[in-house]
């Protein structure tokens, strides 16, 4: 039998989020969408530390940019790979990835060559090849999301049709399809989220 994913929000615990800068995101946009999301005595910290992920509920990793300049301002966050992976995998913490920050779950990069990212996920990250020539890269503008895991705590609240802005120029390919928990449409199906267990 499948295990269903932990909720994201335990409202009979304090909730501790952590957001890793890497120094390669929005991190005031970031913090601003969660705040308003989260429910009142929830904490929202902006860390470098790798030992502050100890403390955390739940950790998000947003990015912006390139691939590798975010993988490079990870990496060099010392311990922090180990510990983000030990709060995961072995703790269960629920982890969220923005933009480069999913994009970095998968196993290789291909933004201005090869890099390699977390292997979380099989998949890589390549440019859009859109079927319709005449549409633009990046794709950039609102589109609707198609779910494929509806019952994913972190799409509680979203419906088939909503629509979600995009800005970029890449995206994960050769993803199992039991990972993919949201599409969209742009010449061909993109994947605008995965999803599996606690990620």
């Amino acid at each position: 039998h499948p295990q269903r994913a932990a909720p994201l929000f335990r409202p009979s615990r304090m909730i501790r989020v952590a957001i890793i800068d890497c120094g390669a995101g929005n991190l005031h946009s970031v913090r601003k969408a969660l705040a308003s999301q989260l429910p009142a005595g929830a904490t929202l910290d902006v860390v470098t530390d790798a030992a502050a992920l100890d403390a955390a509920t739940h950790i998000v990793l947003p990015g912006v940019g390139a691939f590798a300049d975010c993988m490079k301002g990870f990496n060099a966050l010392a311990g922090m790979r180990a510990a983000l992976e030990r709060a995961v995998f072995e703790q269960k913490k629920p982890f969220l990835g923005i933009c480069v920050g999913m994009q970095m779950l998968f196993k290789h990069g291909h933004e201005h060559g090869s890099h390699e990212g977390f292997g979380w996920f099989a998949g890589e990250v390549r440019m859009l090849e859109p079927s319709d020539v005449t549409l633009r890269i990046p794709h950039m503008g609102w589109n609707r999301l198609r779910l494929l895991q509806k019952d994913h705590p972190s799409l509680r609240g979203i419906h088939d049709g909503d629509f979600v802005y995009f800005v970029h120029s890449y995206a994960a390919s050769g993803v199992p399809a039991d990972d993919v928990a949201a599409q969209v449409d742009y010449g061909g199906e993109i994947v605008a989220m995965v999803a599996r267990d606690n990620i």
